[in-house]
């Protein structure tokens, strides 16, 4: 049975925090404001688990884009801002601007990466294929590029998008040491 766009917000609002994320973001004005990456998709294996839905989720990652400004002053500016609205959970929240990634990815990830052109671009570019997922901050609307099967079934596949087998393992080992049921599928 295919696992919905409905039943993956219904999960995903289930972690307090994903839902507060989503009603007081939209006072920060993000060009497409998405919330993405772990703290949507790990909820869900959280829940298939049988865990509290925010256990062990590292962090919550809200993805933005303004190429108005590529200077890391008006990403801190917008992470400032967002740090005023949330109080103490802002240090569990990484906001970044995705028209910047192209300028600090090769230095952290040794890989290159063009400049991007829309948050999508980002999410695009994870991993694991059944990780990419993010959702409007202030719209719900779903990204979902690879459907939801393989994260229901925790089928863990490298991105053909992002082919760094070394890191896509490393990560694919993290994940399966907190939920032993993935599987990944080479």
């Amino acid at each position: 049975m295919a696992f919905s766009e409905q039943q993956f917000l219904q999960q995903i609002k289930k972690n307090d925090i994903n839902r507060l994320l989503l009603e007081t973001l939209p006072d920060l004005g993000l060009a497409q404001g998405t919330l993405t990456a772990g703290c949507l998709f790990q909820t869900v294996w959280n829940l298939k688990s049988g865990n509290a839905p925010d256990w062990a989720i590292k962090d919550y990652d809200v993805f933005y884009f303004d190429a108005s400004d590529l200077s890391w002053e008006a990403e801190d500016a917008v992470i400032r801002r967002a740090q005023d609205m949330l109080g103490d959970l802002a240090d569990r929240v990484e906001i970044r601007n995705q028209a910047r990634v192209h300028l600090w990815y090769p230095q952290k990830f040794g890989s290159p990466c063009p400049p991007l052109t829309r948050v999508e671009d980002g999410i695009d570019r994870y991993l694991i294929s059944c990780t990419q997922f993010g959702v409007g901050i202030g719209t719900n609307k779903v990204y979902a590029p690879d459907g939801f099967n393989d994260m229901r079934d925790g089928i863990l596949r490298i991105n053909p998008n992002n082919p760094l087998m070394d890191l896509f393992l490393k990560k694919s080992q993290d994940y399966q040491s907190r939920w032993p049921w993935l599987s990944v599928a080479l």
